[in-house]
């Protein structure tokens, strides 16, 4: 696990002390991307009381807001998905 890939994880469980988080570096599938410069491409996965009757867009914009710090610096791109646990029961 890559140092970026850690502190994504470290981050988004101080923010939402998930009960399920999968963090996936996809960065070499788009190897060559211009944007890729300004740092790797991930996947989230996350399920967190904190995600409760929240809708997608706002779950997305909190996810944002933990890892801002690393946008352009370390994460080019994050791709999310943010569940509830009522929805994966």
């Amino acid at each position: 696990m890559g140092q970026v890939e850690q502190t994504i994880r470290r981050k988004l469980t101080d923010a939402f002390s998930p009960q399920q988080l999968d963090v996936v570096d996809d960065s070499s599938r788009h190897a060559g991307h211009a944007g890729a410069r300004e740092g790797g491409h991930f996947t989230v996965d996350l399920v967190s009381k904190a995600f409760s009757g929240r809708p997608q867009l706002e779950r997305h914009k909190l996810v944002y807001a933990a890892v801002a710090p690393l946008m352009g610096r370390g994460v080019h791109a994050l791709s999310i998905r943010a569940h509830s646990p009522e929805e994966i029961s």
